[in-house]
């Protein structure tokens, strides 16, 4: 069921259901989450139950201020706590040593947790609620099936979850990707996951430069997201330059057709360098012009992987976005995304 986040008898609503230990589908500014009470075991099992996801994969915790922190953090560095200061309500997650009683199987049983201040109105709405109520912070990984593309709008959730689940609508998600997470277990702060905070603009705020591993980093502790295949749509996604990408469709439109069937399966197209389709083959073509900005591409990228699947495109391809720090969060989603389960 749907309700508004514009409603304040709604959000009572939400809050009283993560309070009983029921599941919520809640928007942040980045996406959706499927939330439980983070210091309930029962609850937090039924988001691994709905997701599919295996219990020993962390979920970010979800707080409503700075002060909640202290319910699940043991520590909280003078960095971490900078990056708090400039960059909370926001999407941006910390890896802090957590507490022994506090949110241990959301945590995926290890002794650090991942926590978040999202800035979307409804989430903190629904957060604050909860904290009046003695909750202090929700486990909310993306409300999807895992390792599938995560949900930017409250029919995104819907669909993945149907009308059993309680989905508070606060329109669709700002920033559209996950939160960049920084682990602030060890000395200096090191990035897990990019996102629209690039390494650059954290190190400025906090005085410390941020740490971005080459290669896996075996000290790291495991967090949300970070899967080699992940955020996958139905059909292949494929990412190329934008020279292979004309070569294909040239090569693709070559191609013989099977005598038993009546043209090759529709393939999506999403670049931000032109292309050009025969008129003779455009209807096998879905072309999408990918943003130019690392900004509207983030926003748009969950929601465009789903509206190719939904109209039954086979392949989905897409031009690599740019090696630059801000394209870093979108080139991350979409090679995870592009990248075969084992």
């Amino acid at each position: 069921m749907i309700i508004s986040a514009h409603n304040t008898a709604h959000v009572q609503q939400a809050a009283e259901a993560l309070c009983a230990g029921e599941l919520l589908g809640l928007p942040t500014e980045t996406v959706y989450g499927l939330a439980a009470d983070a210091n309930n075991e029962l609850a937090v099992a039924k988001i691994f139950k709905a997701k599919g996801r295996p219990p020993n994969h962390p979920l970010i915790v979800h707080v409503a201020s700075a002060a909640s922190v202290k319910n699940f953090a043991s520590e909280v560095p003078a960095f971490a706590q900078t990056l708090m200061t400039q960059f909370w309500p926001g999407p941006l997650t910390l890896i802090l040593p957590r507490l022994p009683d506090a949110a241990a199987a959301a945590a995926g049983h290890q002794n650090s947790v991942g926590l978040r201040c999202p800035s979307h109105p409804a989430a903190l709405a629904v957060l604050k609620a909860c904290a009046n109520k003695g909750v202090w912070g929700v486990a909310a990984p993306s409300a999807n099936l895992f390792g599938r593309v995560s949900p930017t709008t409250a029919a995104h959730v819907a669909g993945e979850f149907g009308d059993d689940l309680l989905i508070i609508d606060g329109g669709a998600c700002d920033v559209g990707i996950e939160s960049t997470i920084v682990d602030c277990t060890r000395a200096a702060p090191v990035l897990l996951r990019p996102g629209v905070l690039t390494p650059q603009q954290l190190s400025d705020a906090c005085g410390v430069t941020v740490i971005t591993p080459n290669t896996p980093d075996a000290d790291a502790p495991r967090a949300s997201g970070t899967l080699e295949s992940h955020y996958a749509p139905m059909a292949r996604v494929q990412l190329m330059s934008a020279v292979d990408l004309q070569k294909v469709i040239d090569a693709y439109v070559r191609e013989p057709v099977a005598s038993n069937d009546n043209a090759h399966p529709t393939v999506a197209v999403w670049a931000r360098s032109p292309v050009q389709v025969p008129a003779t083959h455009v209807n096998q073509f879905k072309c999408q012009a990918m943003p130019a900005s690392a900004q509207d591409c983030a926003h748009q990228l969950f929601a465009q992987l789903r509206s190719f699947d939904t109209q039954g495109v086979a392949h989905i391809w897409v031009e690599t976005p740019p090696l630059s720090p801000e394209w870093d969060g979108v080139r991350d989603r979409l090679t995870r995304a592009a990248t075969p389960t084992r």
